[in-house]
């Protein structure tokens, strides 16, 4: 972007990475470089290996076949064709590509091990990687073909083939190539792969992991934008804020709550249509639960991300390969490529992520019923039955909610055994972080639709006014979005308002008011 300051080199094989990291390289482009002390790991451990080489004892992913064909004992005068044939045959995934960004993390991710020095693999090797990671093509990876065990084998295969100079990659406006043609482009020389490398390349839990830390990022922000909605939603729906009183959150200790809880003060804090039902004469002793028990949801999922992101910086600071080359130079087989640490909390996220969309929903739908909208108009229309207003709306909202709860279902706990039984128990860990990328998606949908009404809402109650934050949301809002008034296709409006909150335009609106919102 023009006068876009360029994003500071991430510097690989100085130590584990983080996930601003890999955020950077992931999703906003930043360059990677190979720091010095990770290139001389990088030539300590290939030591190991070329030691092995020529070696007539058997030695996994030097001179053995692979899997259930580890017992296959390779002459040395076949041990590099042996690499470049695990890749190729590894390379078998199907169905659309990945997302780019996802792509370009689970590389990142692969080129800190590679950097560590535990994998054997040679320093031209993890360069040409770095620079095809910094050349703006990326390998095509599909959809499927990752079982979460033994690594992301065939996702990461599929960048493997692409230093090659083998496979196919895509360009920056999303054109595909032959690597090869690309490869070409930039000066990049293809890998001629030996003994080790083809392994080192693919196993690792890099896609899994890089999904889980974009995914992390993502929900915190939607955390966010969810205590927004539910602040208009109380509001608009003349619901108390008296149930999200500090000493009341303190009385269950949990750390999500007390932040939602002080998100929900801040946003409804001196509120006009609060303030006109505080009086004797309000009669209502306590709102529905989608309203008082909105920081316990949130609360809950705020709390189940950090336990994630607990998981993923461990991930982060872990040297994935098998078998791996030790500090003191073994070469050792091991398990610790299988992705159930990284499987169950992706799981764990998406079933957060139903759950605050399902209160989302049960909130919107309360503004389209008289009997519990506190006297608006039915499903918010301008003339109710000449106009049905915000009515189907909320069956999108429905829709999203219904496909959320099956995205909810956990991937963790199947597994198809494979290889001929050697791999006989794997995490499906891939599957679940693909499910929770649509999840996501789905949630950014069920808030805006949220988003949408409660501000409806909130202008019906005119002439009292909201918050100056909920007030700041719903005019930033209206630059996009035209307010109240006959049915209009609603199909565009419902998009304006997911690229206000998918593009952080709403948190933006009421951090202007009530400064950074936690």
């Amino acid at each position: 972007m023009t006068g876009r300051q360029p994003l500071t080199p991430v510097l690989v094989g100085t130590g584990p990475l983080t996930a601003d990291d890999v955020i950077a390289v992931a999703r906003h482009g930043a360059r990677v470089e190979l720091a010095p002390e990770g290139l001389a790991g990088v030539q300590r451990g290939r030591e190991v290996v070329d030691a092995l080489a020529g070696d007539t004892e058997p030695h996994y992913g030097v001179s053995t076949g692979f899997g259930a064909l580890a017992t296959r004992h390779i002459p040395v005068d076949l041990r590099a064709q042996l690499q470049s044939s695990l890749v190729r045959s590894h390379a078998a995934g199907s169905g659309p590509g990945v997302e780019d960004e996802v792509v370009r993390a689970l590389m990142l991710l692969r080129l800190a091990t590679l950097a560590t020095g535990h994998t054997g693999a040679r320093a031209e090797t993890v360069e040409a990687y770095a620079a095809l990671l910094n050349s703006g093509f990326t390998p095509l990876v599909p959809e499927y073909g990752s079982l979460g065990c033994s690594g992301d084998l065939a996702p990461l295969a599929h960048c493997a083939l692409a230093i090659t100079g083998e496979g196919v990659v895509r360009d920056s406006s999303g054109r595909s190539l032959p690597a090869a043609e690309a490869l070409a482009a930039v000066g990049i020389r293809p890998v001629r792969l030996r003994e080790k490398e083809g392994l080192a390349l693919i196993n690792g839990t890099d896609g899994m992991l890089g999904m889980l830390v974009l995914a992390i990022t993502d929900t915190r922000a939607l955390l966010t934008v969810a205590d927004v909605t539910a602040a208009m939603s109380v509001e608009a729906l003349l619901g108390t804020d008296a149930v999200f009183a500090a000493d009341l959150q303190e009385l269950r200790p949990h750390p999500g709550q007390a932040a939602a809880a002080a998100n929900l003060r801040a946003l409804v804090a001196g509120s006009a249509i609060m303030a006109s039902h505080r009086g004797p004469e309000c009669t209502r002793v306590q709102d529905a639960y989608s309203l008082r028990c909105a920081p316990a949801v949130a609360g809950a999922v705020r709390d189940t991300v950090e336990h994630a992101a607990l998981v993923a910086s461990r991930e982060l600071a872990a040297a994935i390969d098998n078998p791996v080359i030790t500090t003191d130079g073994r070469v050792e087989s091991n398990g610790n490529f299988h992705g159930a640490p990284l499987g169950y909390v992706l799981d764990f996220l998406a079933i957060g992520v139903a759950d605050l969309a399902s209160m989302s929903e049960r909130r919107t739908d309360r503004f389209l019923d008289v009997a519990r909208n506190q006297g608006l108009p039915a499903f918010l229309a301008d003339d109710p039955g000449v106009d049905s207003g915000y009515m189907i709306a909320q069956y999108t909202q429905a829709a999203i909610v219904s496909e959320l709860k099956r995205l909810a279902m956990p991937a963790s706990v199947d597994s198809i055994p494979s290889s001929a039984m050697q791999e006989d128990h794997v995490s499906m860990g891939w599957s679940a972080a693909r499910k929770l990328r649509r999840a996501l998606d789905g949630l950014t949908r069920v808030l805006a639709i949220e988003l949408l009404t409660a501000a409806r809402g909130i202008e019906l109650r005119a002439p009292l006014a909201p918050a100056a934050a909920t007030g700041a949301v719903v005019a930033g809002l209206r630059a996009v979005v035209p307010g109240p008034g006959p049915d209009r296709f609603l199909a565009p409006d419902i998009e304006a308002t997911v690229r206000y909150v998918a593009d952080g335009g709403a948190t933006r609106a009421a951090e202007s008011v009530t400064g950074p919102l936690k």
